[in-house]
Parts: structure tokens; C-alpha cells; sequence
């Protein structure tokens, strides 16, 4: 199968010259002659690499084209091409994997390419054998989540079991249904004890 490459460039003669020089070498090769159509082309196509310039119809254009590409699911090789020197750090921040001055020697042209392939593939490899591990990884601290979610869910259970019991008690001790049997049945009062006549008329007089 024939690795697709996106060139996106405003310069048509450009765009021609590195379209004949890639198809030359086996490549199947699709143009945008700015970052807007290559934006679109990415979202309705799939490809192997996007090559694009920096500069288009605004100067952050090739920034948006490098967006795009990174953000699409087939994730492709993206070059940043252009012929003003950029810091080695300007174009890794912005996304790109390769930088790839103009003009260029045919021959040096194949050769980073060949090279960005291959560096990418591997990056790939490597992402997918250490996707499983850190799945892996990952599912302890799901399982220390799951527990401690468990535990806080117990202690408010039980801090609302509390307080319905204290509620229950309460309520007990401030029971209308006693205070109003305490109030309609009043304790019986002492009857007066009163001493037989016989008993007071047995003592003397006193004289």
C-alpha cells in the first residue's frame, strides 16, 4: 500500500515540484494551496504525513495545519516546511515532528522523510506496547478510589443511623402522650389522718 502525504503550501510552483518529486518516488500525494483546504482535507481524508507550510494566508496558518493533524484519530507524521529558520524548540512546540527548510536538495528532500517515517512509526510502537501497562497502573487507583468512596459512604450511614437513634430518644423523652397522662392523672394527694375521739377524751383534765 502507497504511504498518502498532504502537501499544504500557498506556492503552487512549490506545491507541483514536491507533488512530481514524491509520486516519482512512490508516494501518493494529495495538495491544499492553503491551511483552511488542508484543514478540510484532513477531517474528510487519511494520511501517512502532512507537510505544510508556516506561513499562508496569516503567519500562525501552519500552526493551525499542525493542530489539525495532531488532532486527527489516524495520527500522521507532520513536517513543518518553510524557508525561514525556526528554533529547534519553536517547531517542536508547535507540534511538528520534522523540520524541512526550502529550498531543498531532492535527494536530502527523501532522505528526512524516509527518516520521519520510520522515527514515527516507532514513536507509535511505543505508544501502543506501553498503552497496556498503563492501564494497568491505572486500575489500582481505581480500586483504592472505589474503597475509599466505600468507606466514606459507610461512615455516613452510620452518622445517620446515629442520629436517628438520638432523634428516637429524644422524641421518647419528650413524649406528649406522658406529659398529657402525667397532667390528666395527677398523683393522689395524702388524706389527713385523723385520731379516734375515744383516745382524746381519755386523758385528764388538767386542773
Amino acid at each position: 500500500m502507497k504511504r498518502r502525504i498532504l502537501l499544504v503550501d500557498d506556492e503552487v510552483a512549490v506545491l507541483l515540484a514536491m507533488k512530481a518529486v514524491l509520486e516519482i518516488s512512490g508516494f501518493e500525494v494529495e495538495t491544499a494551496a492553503s491551511a483552511r483546504e488542508g484543514k478540510s482535507r484532513l477531517r474528510t481524508h487519511e494520511y501517512h504525513m502532512v507537510i505544510t507550510d508556516m506561513r499562508m494566508e496569516s503567519d500562525a496558518a501552519g500552526h493551525e495545519v499542525i493542530v489539525a493533524a495532531r488532532s486527527a484519530p489516524y495520527r500522521p507524521a507532520v513536517a513543518l516546511l518553510t524557508a525561514f529558520p525556526v528554533d529547534e524548540g519553536d517547531w517542536q512546540d508547535m507540534g511538528a515532528h520534522q523540520l524541512l527548510l526550502k529550498p531543498m536538495h531532492t535527494r536530502v528532500l527523501l532522505q528526512q522523510i524516509e527518516q520521519l517515517f520510520q522515527s514515527h512509526e516507532q514513536r507509535l510502537a511505543t505508544t501502543q506496547a506501553s498503552a497496556p501497562a498503563l492501564a494497568k497502573k491505572a486500575a489500582p487507583k481505581k480500586t483504592v478510589a472505589k474503597k475509599a468512596a466505600a468507606k466514606k459512604a459507610g461512615a455516613k450511614k452510620a452518622v445517620a443511623a446515629k442520629g436517628k437513634s438520638a432523634a428516637k430518644t429524644v422524641a421518647k423523652k419528650a413524649s406528649p402522650a406522658k406529659l398529657v397522662t402525667k397532667a390528666t392523672n395527677p398523683k393522689p394527694a395524702k388524706k389527713a389522718v385523723k385520731k379516734p375521739a375515744a383516745k382524746l377524751a381519755k386523758k385528764p383534765a388538767k386542773r
